[in-house]
């Protein structure tokens, strides 16, 4: 009998798990990619395994490349100031200007566009709500190609192009597989929600990029920490409990360089801070599991002896990141609230951070009571399913203007929705349930890491129910969604030594999967970019009521 399941289970697809030694379990390696596709193309097999090896970076840039020139495609369209780049791009013009955010005049927008152009910017001091980093952003592209729609776009691009490329290398080292990688990758690029946020300038793409640039950095110092400790087991890759208990690690540069961009995130918008929290945790289990494997009798102990202390380094390094992040603020003297201490006592420096405090205080109470109605509002409970998703742009030209044929029948559309690929989105559901079983019942640290992710994104924003709330908020958590469906796809695809057959069914099945998404994504084109589209085509794309 107890070998009558596995012989059964096998029939599906299962593979024992193969003895491995702790050096093998701390470091597992990557997986071997297949030469049979480049000796089909003519390749000897020494040229095949090199093609192999050249596709760990050829591959991202690929994909990389595909998601550039459809992010940079007529970026300056529509030629108008969309949503909240009403105040953003304005934001990052003062700021390049004149080192804080200044009051603009209402018809400031419409004269912006005017040709001539006039850039009625006041040095009187702006109150705003957010730090001044995504701001800081904008304004380089602005630097370079001026006041004007591509300008204040040209950041955002390149930073959505720029997270593709980490996400495929991301999710190569996390799944130690450059197909898996590449696919988590691609299925970012074709995300409407990725997509129509990498070609506007608002603030949640910056914070996206920092989060997945500081999960990033984490990987690989956490590859380097189980490096040291494999490379101090004995000669046979045994446990060793004198070794994994008193090993300690103190110049860890990448988790320092995490800290420095979960910094960033938070100086771009406060829910960064919120990944500062969670990234702390799972560094800590990280640790923990790699001294466990590795022998120690007391894990959590020696953890929270030897790598705790330095663990909690990276929170002055964040705060002292977001701190430089307000340079501006404290180089000048026309900044908001920038003299409020001056004559409330203190002196030099402190009456600058007293200021800073009062600030941030009244930004904070802004946004816990901000509860005014908007139409594109959208509760969190509804992001999963893409429920409500934001107009940022919406225009309907007459017959024989911008585009509309002159024999329309009635006017047309022009649309930029703020919509994730649907299907991708659904299908994200089925790969969050997939990660809580793999980390509950299989004990799966991959799991574990992309569900900390998503759960840091999405789950705080359930507390503020009657807050006024957008969808858009969930552009930073979408590259984890992303990788939690590469992870079900490679499981659908089938595990290494699956049957032929059982490997055939699941790669077309997975193939087929992802066909439908990238058809998904090219169906709702025209209104991720604002294209000109007849009345009817517009309203077949609406399949809801409450995407309207």
């Amino acid at each position: 009998m107890r070998g009558l399941w596995p012989a059964r289970l096998r029939r599906f697809g299962y593979v024992a798990p193969a003895r491995t030694t702790s050096r093998d379990r701390l470091l597992p390696p990557y997986a071997e990619g297949g030469t049979r596709v480049w000796e089909l193309l003519g390749a000897s097999p020494d040229g095949a395994r090199r093609m192999v090896r050249i596709s760990a970076w050829a591959g991202p840039l690929l994909v990389a490349l595909f998601a550039g020139l459809i992010r940079f495609w007529r970026l300056g369209s529509p030629h108008a100031v969309i949503f909240d780049e009403t105040y953003y791009a304005k934001d990052g013009w003062a700021l390049l200007q004149q080192g804080y955010e200044g009051v603009w005049p209402n018809d400031a927008n419409a004269r912006i566009l005017a040709d001539p152009q006039t850039i009625p910017l006041s040095s009187d001091p702006s109150y705003v709500v957010h730090p001044p980093v995504g701001k800081w952003v904008i304004a380089l592209g602005e630097w370079m190609y001026g006041l004007n729609p591509f300008g204040w776009r040209f950041m955002m691009a390149v930073l959505g192009t720029l997270s593709v490329l980490m996400l495929c290398r991301i999710g190569r080292r996390l799944f130690r597989s450059t197909l898996l990688g590449c696919l988590a990758g691609g299925l970012m690029a074709v995300d409407g929600l990725h997509f129509v946020m990498s070609r506007t300038a608002l603030l949640d793409l910056v914070v996206m990029f920092w989060v997945l640039a500081a999960f990033g950095c984490l990987l690989v110092d956490r590859d380097r920490f189980r490096e040291r400790l494999a490379a101090a087991l004995p000669a046979d890759g045994r446990p060793d409990a004198s070794v994994a208990e008193s090993m300690w690690f103190l110049w860890r540069p990448w988790r320092l360089g995490a800290a420095v961009f979960l910094g960033l995130a938070i100086g771009t918008k406060w829910n960064g801070a919120v990944f500062l929290a969670a990234f702390g945790i799972l560094m800590v289990l990280w640790d923990a599991s790699g001294r466990r494997v590795a022998g120690a009798r007391n894990s959590y102990l020696w953890t929270l002896i030897r790598d705790v202390p330095m663990a909690l380094t990276i929170v002055p390094v964040a705060l002292l990141t977001y701190l430089a992040s307000w340079t501006g603020w404290f180089a000048t003297s026309g900044g908001y609230f920038r003299d409020w201490a001056s004559d409330r006592g203190g002196w030099g420096w402190t009456q600058a951070l007293r200021s800073l405090w009062h600030y941030h205080h009244e930004v904070w109470q802004f946004h816990v009571n901000l509860e005014t109605a908007h139409r594109y509002e959208s509760n969190p409970w509804t992001w999963p399913v893409a429920g409500r998703p934001v107009s940022y742009f919406w225009e309907g030209p007459k017959p024989g203007k911008s585009g509309c044929p002159a024999d329309a029948s009635q006017d047309c559309a022009r649309e930029v929705l703020a919509l994730g690929t649907p299907l991708l989105w659904w299908l994200g559901i089925a790969a969050v349930v997939y990660c809580l079983y793999r980390w509950a019942l299989r004990r799966d640290w991959r799991a574990g890491a992309l569900l900390c992710g998503l759960a840091a994104g999405w789950l705080p924003w359930l507390r503020y129910q009657e807050r006024t709330i957008f969808y858009f908020y969930a552009v930073v958590f979408v590259p984890f969604l992303c990788l939690a469906l590469a992870m079900l796809l490679g499981a659908i695809a089938g595990p290494p030594g699956s049957s032929e057959r059982r490997r055939t069914v699941g790669v077309v099945t997975g193939g087929v999967l992802v066909l439908l998404i990238v058809w998904n994504f090219i169906y709702f084109f025209p209104i991720y970019t604002g294209q000109t589209i007849s009345r009817d085509e517009w309203s077949d794309r609406m399949w809801f009521s409450t995407w309207i």
